[in-house]
Formats: C-alpha cells, structure tokens, sequence
C-alpha cells in the first residue's frame, strides 16, 4: 500500500492536469468492475430460464438489524434484474406458443453476449482514457525532466555517464508509464470488479460465499514477499542498464578507434560480463514474476476444492451451482490481476526514485533571481583576482587580464594549462572560486544567462553538427534568421559551394553529428552559425586543431573573415593561428607566465619561444 500511495503521490501533478478524463476513466472502470457480477446473476438466471426452474429462495432466514436491510436492498436489486429480463427469458414452457419460443431462444442466444459487450464497451472506453491521460501525463514528465537537466550546470554532466540520462527516460520513466497505464487501471476496475462479484455471490448464497472466500486472505503473502525480491532484483537490472547504454555510447561513437587496434574481441568481452549480469538479474525478476500467478492459483484451488465438496454436501440445484461456480471462478481474475498491480508498482517505485534524484540536483551555477539584462559590449572585458579549482586542483591562480573592445587576444599553454577553463568561465559554464569576470564593469554573475551568452559567438574544436538540415544547423546562432541571412554566413565561411553541391542543398539533413561532412565541412558550418550570430565577441577554442593543413586554411580564412571587428578571445594549440593576434598570453598551471605580440613572444626565448620551435616556426634572435 505504501508503494502505491507513494506513485500515486509522485504522478498526481501530471495527472491532475488531465483529471477531468481520468474522473471519467475512474467511473466507467468502476462500471467495468461492476459488470463482473452480472454474470453470476446472468449465468444462473440463464440456466434458471431455460430449464423452466423458478429461482430458489436466496437464504433460508432473514437477518435483522442493518444487516437485514443491506440483505433486503440486495434482494430487491435482484428481483428488479429478473424483471428486466422476464420479457426475452421467460421460464421455458413447452406449451407456449412458437413466436414466445422464438423470442426466447433469441434472448437465450443473445443474453450473455449482450452482457459481454456492455463489459466490453466499458472495459475499452476505460483502456482508451487511462491510456490518453497516461501517455499525456508521461510527456509532461519527461518534458520537466529535459527542462531540469538543461538548468543544471556543465560539471553535472561531465560526472555523469551518457547512459544514466538514457536509463533515466527509457527504464525509469517506463516503469512509471507501465504503472500508470497498466497498474493504475487495474488498480481502478478490480477491486471493484472483486466487491461486485462477492456482493453477487452473498446474494445468491451467502453460506456458500463465505466457505469460499477463507482461503481468499492467504493470496497476500505470496504477494508481499515476492513483491519485495521484484523490487530488488529491478534495482540491480535498473543499475546494469545503465552501464551496458554506456558501453554502448562508448563503443559505437569510438568504432573508428576500436577497429583500427582490433580490440572488437576485448569490447565483446566487456559486452558478455554485462549481458551475464543482466540476465542473471532479469531471470530472478522474472522468476519472482511468473510465480505470484501459480501461487495465488494454487492457494484458489485448494479453496475452490473445498468449496466443491461443501456444495455436494449441501445438494445445490444445478442452476445455483453454475451461477455460483462461475463467480467463483471470476472471483479469481481480479485477484491475479492485483497481484500483478504489486509488480508494477515495486518497478515504478525504482523508476520514480530515478526520476526523483535527478529532479532533486541543483546547478552548480545558478541565475540570480533578480539578474539583469546585460547591454551590448561597448568597453572591455576583465578577469580580476581570477582562481579556479576543479574539486581540489587549482586549474587558475591570480589571473588579471584585460581585453578592450576590438582586441584580439591569443591564450596558449600546454595541455591542463587553463586556457579552455579560461572560456568557459567566460560563458559561466562555471564560476570562479575567487575573483570575478566584468563586462563594461558588470560582474558577469549579475547578468541572465542569455543577455551574456547573446554577446558571444563560440566556435570550438569540438563541432557540434545536430540531425537536422543544414539551413537549421547554421540558424543555431539566430533563431529567426531569414533564409538570407543563412546563406550570406555560409558564403562567408566558405561553405556556400560545398552546401550547394550536397542532394538537397541546405535542406539536406545532415546526419548524427554531421556524418555527412568532412571535418573541415563541419568546422565550416560551426563558423557560419557563428557569423549568423552577429555577436560582438567571437571565443575560438582550438577551433582548426583538429584539421589538415588543406582544410585548416580554408577554415582560417573564415575564421579571419569572422574575426572582422570583433573582440577576440582564441584559445589555439597551433601558434601559427596566432599570428594577427594583438596580443598573447602564456598560461603554466593556471598563471600567466608570458604576454606579449607574437613577434615579441617568439624572439623572448621563453616557454612560447620553445613551443614554436617545436612545432617548426622560425623565431627571431
């Protein structure tokens, strides 16, 4: 009970949205479950008809008090249902004429399946409703989840693998949806379905009902026990799903790699460890699934047994047994089905912890509530007292820098130096630990995300080329670009000719990360959505590394192009790039070790010197 009041709780807020549909599932699933009585009655009253027997009296004595009247409203309820049929079931007469023997038959054939179809309607009409509001409710979940995960901060993903963001949408909101639509109907319609038809059976024997329903109670154990070890063994499934969408993001989007040193057989292996977990999880779940269902079968049988020789022993009609049997029979439907209800909601309750833990993280970095609109940047940039740790390790330490509007300033540095640290502190992917970063003199945490990140345009080595057109793929820096506008960015950044040569020209649609595309196409578009931004500062993080030497100086003469009368801010590992930079700075371990213009740098004889000398470049004496 505390599971399913604890889903129950935890889907409400989407399901509350819809609650003037799940009303009207609720009450047609009640009608649903109140249907099931009418075939003890139906089955009875049939047999009872064609065999011309009157209906025997339902008790022997009538109780007093309210019980009596309870049993005297029952009693009612059921002679006004024996009035209803009497015109196409009258008792079988064998001297009634031949058009009242028709006429009879046709209700006989009739009578039940109207019964099953009235069932049926509401049955379908329940499915139908709980199964909209559901689907509804579940993507309004995942919609809030993808709204949470965009608010948190760059170093939440970078701790967490790609395969826990997958579990959490297909595993853990899977399970909620499966409780919700599944479970949740069930939930509705069988315990009312299980009421009506015991009500049913007290009214045509109360005696008989109650020898019945003793080994009714002893369905729960079973329930509960194997309830508990589901709910373990999905952790554990839940736990291993998300390693094996790892492996598999690791695996494939690393193909290239993994073919080229022939380690197919040592990724097999790591794939045959996990799969050997997994199914090894599943088999005990499944296991603790698919005996719920034979317990509570065999605990019924041995009930419905004793039940058989009581009613030998009484001599009930043949009718009265048939009704009664039937119900019976029935009375056991409802009580698997909500035993299976205990199998969803264990799931679900793993699956909405899933949910619940990443709703429950907060950003790292964190937009002022009362955050300004920071204007056009019209003066300088400046780092002041800046330090920055990643966890324990200083990555930036007393850095002081200004950069005056029109500047074109180069950072350079070894690997782990700072220098891609340095650009994301100044698109507040993080914060700094000390110091600050202002824009015309506004501290840049005093500012919305957009106001700030609106005034830069990123290009970086790591181009991101989204499954989508190429017209849409350069929009990314101006969402209402005119088709124009799209294309003077591409001739801009020299990819107007390349575009126009693919089969659909910007239309075409590029692919997962632009597999379409050579690097230096890719690098080519990330410019053209740059140049389409039109922002008055232009960041480039190692933006040509990754590049040959045809294709780097294609995509440094954008780049050149791009850098017209910006602010510059680029990050670069071949220093040949830094040429046109009006000034540079040398970072070692997060200090600024050396700074000047690239011809000053390259004849002082310091750390730039011998970077240049080690990647061919002549320095001056």
């Amino acid at each position: 009970m505390g599971n399913i009041l604890d889903i129950l709780k935890f889907g409400w807020p989407y399901l509350r949205k819809y609650r003037h549909r799940l009303a009207v599932a609720i009450v047609l699933g009640i009608c649903f479950g109140l249907f099931n009585a009418s075939f003890v009655w139906g089955t009875k009253t049939l047999f009872e008809r064609l065999g011309g027997d009157k209906s025997p009296p339902v008790a022997e004595k009538t109780a007093t008090g309210s019980i009596g009247d309870v049993q005297k409203f029952l009693l009612h309820t059921k002679e006004t249902a024996d009035e209803v049929v009497d015109y196409w079931l009258p008792p079988f007469d064998k001297e009634t004429n031949s058009i009242d023997n028709f006429r009879r038959m046709v209700g006989a054939i009739l009578f039940l399946p109207m019964l099953v179809m009235l069932r049926g309607a509401t049955g379908y009409a329940t499915g139908y409703l709980m199964g909209w509001v559901s689907e509804n409710a579940i993507k309004d979940l995942k919609l809030d989840i993808h709204k949470k995960l965009q608010t948190l901060s760059l170093g939440y993903f970078q701790h967490r693998e790609m395969g826990g963001q997958t579990m959490l949408f297909n595993t853990g909101v899977g399970a909620v949806w499966r409780c919700l639509y599944c479970g949740f109907s069930d939930l509705v319609k069988e315990p009312f379905a299980l009421l009506s038809i015991i009500v049913a059976l007290l009214i045509l024997d109360w005696k008989l009902t109650i020898v019945g329903l003793v080994f009714l109670p002893l369905t729960i154990g079973p329930v509960i026990i194997l309830g508990r070890k589901i709910r373990k063994q999905s952790e554990i499934a839940y736990e291993k799903g998300e390693d094996q969408d790892s492996l598999i993001v690791e695996v494939y989007s690393n193909i290239r790699l993994i073919k080229a040193y022939c380690l197919e057989r040592l990724q097999q292996k790591r794939f045959e460890k996990l799969y050997q977990q997994l199914a090894r999880a599943g088999i005990k779940r499944w296991q603790a699934k698919e005996i719920v269902n034979p317990a509570v079968e065999f605990l019924a049988m041995i009930g419905f047994g004793v039940l058989l020789a009581y009613i030998f022993w009484e001599g009930r009609s043949i009718p009265q047994l048939i009704g009664f049997m039937t119900g019976m029979i029935m009375l056991y439907q409802p009580v698997k089905k909500l035993a299976g209800i205990n199998t969803y909601f264990q799931e679900a309750v793993v699956g909405a912890n899933m949910v619940r833990d990443a709703m429950k993280e907060e950003p790292a970095v964190k937009e002022d509530s009362a955050a300004l609109e920071l204007k056009e940047f019209s003066e300088e940039i400046k780092f002041e007292g800046l330090e920055f740790s990643y966890e324990k390790k200083a990555v930036l330490q007393n850095f002081d820098f200004k950069i005056s509007k029109g500047m074109k300033m180069g950072v350079v540095g070894e690997s782990g130096a700072g220098k891609s640290t340095l650009v994301s502190l100044l698109l507040r992917f993080y914060d700094p630990t000390k110091g600050r970063i202002a824009i015309d003199g506004t501290d840049i945490r005093d500012v919305s995300f957009e106001s700030l990140r609106k005034q830069m345009a990123l290009v970086s080595q790591e181009v991101v080329i989204f499954d989508q057109t190429v017209s849409e793929n350069i929009a990314c820096g101006k969402l209402n670009a005119t088709r124009e506008e799209l294309i003077d960015a591409a001739k801009a950044a020299n990819a107007h000719e390349f575009i126009e040569g693919l089969p659909e020209g910007y239309d075409t649609r590029l692919g997962e990360q632009g597999t379409r595309l050579s690097g230096g196409q890719r690098q080519r578009i990330a410019i053209a959505r740059a140049f389409v931004r039109q922002a008055p500062i232009l960041v480039l993080d190692e933006a040509t590394a990754s590049l040959d030497s045809k294709a780097e100086a294609e995509v440094q003469a954008a780049i050149d192009r791009l850098e017209q009368g910006r602010t510059v801010l680029c990050v670069a590992h071949r220093l040949s790039t830094l040429q046109k930079m009006d000034k540079i700075i040398v970072l070692e371990q997060g200090r600024v070790v050396e700074s000047g213009s690239f011809e000053e740098l390259l004849g002082a004889g310091g750390i730039f010197s011998e970077m240049a000398a080690k990647q061919g470049l002549k320095t001056t004496d």
